[in-house]
This record gives C-alpha cells, sequence and structure tokens, in this order.
C-alpha cells in the first residue's frame, strides 16, 4: 500500500555528501549529538570511542548549509600547510564499519543543529533505509541528581514493544517537549526502522566538565545492546583521573562536599538510582529544555 512507511521509497538524499558508498549487512546507525543531549560530552564521547575502537572509516557527511544557524554554530577559519585561508564548517560525519561477521555499523556525530528538524531527520532515516539498518540507537546524557562517587545510571528506551522485549529496555511513553532525538525517533518509526534511546546520567553540580566516566558508562551499555566486547581501557583511566581531580575540587567547598554526601547517601540507600527516577530525570531534562 502506498501509505505503508516500509513500502515508501528512499527519499532523495540530496544533502547527504558522500565519499564513498560502503557495502554493509543490515548495520546498526548509532548516533550522538553535540548540544543539549550531551551533558559533560558524554555521549559524542562514547560514540566517537566507539568509532575509533571498530576503526571506522569515514564516507560521508550532511551538508550544514540548510541546517545550521552559522549565527549559533559558527564555522571555524584555519591556515592549511600551505598558508591558505580554509572555513571548516559544521558537519554531521558519517562513518562505517564491520565489527564482527554478524555486525556492520554506522556512527553519526555532530553538533545539533537548529532549522529545519524534520527535513534533517529525514535524510537520516532515509540513509538507514537506505543501507537497511536493522536499529537505529540515539546515545544522550543529561544532568542529573547523581553523585560522581557512585557507578553512573544509565537508561535504555525503545520506540517499539518488540526492541524493548529483545533488548530489555523500558518502552518509552515520554510526553512533551523533545529535541532531535526525539524527532529522530518518529522519522524512523513512519520509515518502518526499529529505534532505542541511552541516557547516561551526569551530575548537576558538573555542568560544564567533561565526563569520561559518562561516556565509559555509555560505551559499556552499548556494547552490551550489541553483543560486543569493547576495550574500555583509555575511557577507564581518564574516568579515574576525572573521579580524582573532582575529588580534589569538591573537598574544597563545603557546601558542595555536603550535597554530595547527601547524594551518596541517597544513592546507597536506593542500591542504585532506580530506573523509575531515572526516566523521571529524563522527561524532567526534555520539559526543561523545552
Amino acid at each position: 500500500m502506498d501509505d505503508d512507511p516500509v513500502e515508501q521509497a528512499v527519499p532523495p538524499l540530496e544533502h547527504v555528501r558522500w565519499t564513498r558508498r560502503p557495502r554493509l549487512n543490515r548495520p546498526v546507525l548509532i548516533t550522538a549529538f553535540e548540544g543539549w543531549n550531551d551533558a559533560g560530552d558524554a555521549a559524542t564521547t562514547a560514540v566517537r570511542a566507539l568509532a575509533e575502537q571498530w576503526r571506522a572509516d569515514p564516507f560521508a557527511v550532511i551538508d550544514p548549509e540548510t541546517f545550521y544557524d552559522f549565527t549559533s554554530t559558527r564555522p571555524t577559519v584555519r591556515l592549511d600547510e600551505a598558508g591558505h585561508r580554509q572555513i571548516d564548517w559544521p558537519e554531521i560525519q558519517l562513518a562505517s564499519a564491520t565489527v564482527s561477521a554478524d555486525l556492520d555499523v554506522i556512527t553519526l556525530v555532530g553538533a545539533e543543529p537548529q532549522l529545519r528538524w524534520r527535513t534533517f531527520c529525514e535524510q537520516i532515516s532515509g540513509l538507514a533505509r537506505h543501507f537497511d539498518a536493522r536499529l537505529v540507537i540515539t546515545v544522550g546524557a543529561l544532568l542529573a541528581d547523581v553523585p560522581h562517587t557512585r557507578p553512573t545510571p544509565v537508561y535504555g528506551a525503545a520506540y517499539d514493544t518488540d526492541v524493548s522485549e529483545k533488548f530489555g529496555l523500558m518502552p518509552s511513553r515520554y510526553e512533551g517537549p523533545t529535541g532531535i532525538t526525539g524527532v529522530l525517533h518518529t522519522a524512523c518509526a513512519e520509515a518502518g526502522l526499529q529505534s532505542a534511546s541511552l541516557w547516561a546520567a551526569v551530575p548537576t553540580y558538573l555542568p560544564g566538565s567533561p565526563s569520561p566516566k559518562a561516556g565509559l558508562a555509555l560505551v559499556r551499555r552499548a556494547a552490551r545492546l550489541l553483543e560486543v566486547a569493547a576495550d574500555t581501557t583509555t575511557l577507564e583511566t581518564e574516568s579515574a583521573a576525572y573521579e580524582e581531580q573532582i575529588n580534589e575540587l569538591v573537598d574544597a567547598d563545603e557546601e558542595t562536599s555536603d550535597y554530595v554526601r547527601h547524594l551518596e547517601q541517597a544513592y546507597d540507600e536506593e542500591g542504585m538510582l532506580a530506573t523509575g527516577d531515572l526516566i523521571d530525570e529524563v522527561e524532567r531534562f526534555l520539559r526543561d529544555q523545552g
């Protein structure tokens, strides 16, 4: 039928700039966007770490001209080796890798666009359909009332029952303001693509600090979901240094130190931030952004 999203033709990918056309077998598309849903740079850190570990090879970018307000996400100028001035425009970069005999992946990382979200997400979902992707995963991070001294909670949600049951994820029931990830999941559903999201919690008292610890938690959770091994040695080393540095800063401020002890006590009494509480944190975060 014409109105069946699975039967619709793949839309023209006029905003995709190809450098090569990889041959992939039903890949998993993993995405992370810089900006509002990347607290502590954890989401982009995680996906970039996976891409590097898998030796993902870039094959395309999304042309930024249509989707970015360059007064908000500014291009940068640099001098090349010959001393000529070059403009580096904000881009969404796509790379591909064969992780195992059973798993091909596409990684997508870049700044959240400001403009034409529907068109942008149609391009991403169209690209996923072009490669007959089996699953689309969005990776995000948010600020929440969690202590940096405890394991980072990660919440997983799925957008249809089959995916939630297969991967042990919570069904998504959120209603309210959303970001580019929410629009992308809707575009995937309309295109007949299965999708899921992973969210890590970053301490609210560290809003501007990169969090390799949350990035590490997302890498581990994504690896479990995909049933692949992940070498996390580098992120573990960075996480230990991060925790030590934050400990020194917290110990130097009595008010923050008391607050962290309160969070630790609440965390220990619960054993971990309860799934329902983390879901509430995710939903509160989305509404606050709106």
